[in-house]
Parts: structure tokens; C-alpha cells; sequence
């Protein structure tokens, strides 16, 4: 699985003109399954994201994960992170994976994430979303986690 993480200071998204996820200060996780995914690959990546320290410190330091300040989480399912842009200039999909799986990968990771955290709101998978955000830092990390990914 593949996760683009955004420190923010607050995101929403909408669908339809219509606010159906908001957090203040925590992560944006954009999320995308690829094929060969499993579960275990969302709940290791979970894990990862939910430990990864990016938040400072009182010396200023990134040394605090989501879980150390309490912030929120805002889950966005994005297939076109498994973009293949190798030949010519249009994207290339076949690594993400059916939409059926990628479905039921994305509710599986929203599940243990809310399971995990007090505080998770999320997009709507499939649906025609606007991403609203302000980048505290920047900070925007890739991750990816698959079954030969340690």
C-alpha cells in the first residue's frame, strides 16, 4: 500500500460541495492500494503512520507522532498515487488495485485506524472529492508499504 502523509495544521474534504471529513491539527493520509495487497499490508502501514514521529518536540525537534500530540487523522482513498508515469505523459493505473479490493482495503485500514486513534475522519472512496489543507511545515512524506517492503 501507498501513503502520502501531510502534517496540517487543519483539512477538510468535500463531496458535492459538501463538508463530509474534517480535522484540525494531525495527518492527512492520502491512501492507495495496489495489487498483491492485503490486510496485512494496511495494518502494517497503520502502524507506521500512526508511530511516525514528524511533530516537534519542545526543543523543536520532530520526535512526536499523531498518537504523542493527539491530533487528528483525515483517510483519503487516492488510486492515482500507484501512478506509472515511466512512458510517454499519460499515467498508467494497472498497479493500483480493482476497485472492489482497494474498497474493502481502504475500509479495512479507516476500521483499525478508528479502532487505533480517538480522532479519525475520512473522504469517500470513489467519490469526486476536494482536498482542502494548510501543509504545517511543509511536511509531506511518502510511504510505502508491500510484501517484499520492510
Amino acid at each position: 500500500m501507498i501513503a502520502l502523509i501531510q502534517r496540517v495544521r487543519r483539512a477538510h474534504v468535500e463531496v458535492a460541495g459538501r463538508t463530509i471529513g474534517a480535522i484540525g491539527a494531525g495527518l492527512l493520509v492520502l491512501v492507495c492500494a495496489e495489487r498483491g495487497d492485503g490486510a496485512s499490508e494496511a495494518e502494517r502501514l497503520l502502524a507506521k503512520i500512526l508511530k511516525l514521529r514528524i511533530f516537534a518536540d519542545d526543543a523543536g525537534k520532530m520526535n512526536r507522532s499523531v498518537q504523542d500530540v493527539q491530533g487528528g487523522l483525515l483517510l483519503v482513498s487516492q488510486f492515482t498515487l500507484a501512478a506509472d508515469t515511466a512512458h510517454g505523459n499519460r499515467p498508467g493505473f494497472d498497479a493500483a488495485a480493482p476497485p472492489e479490493l482497494g474498497r474493502r482495503l481502504y475500509e479495512h485500514f479507516v476500521a483499525r485506524a478508528r479502532a487505533a486513534h480517538p480522532e479519525v475522519a475520512t473522504g469517500e472512496f470513489g467519490a469526486e472529492m476536494q482536498v482542502h489543507l494548510v501543509n504545517d511545515g511543509p511536511v509531506t512524506i511518502p510511504l510505502r508499504i508491500g510484501p517484499s517492503a520492510t
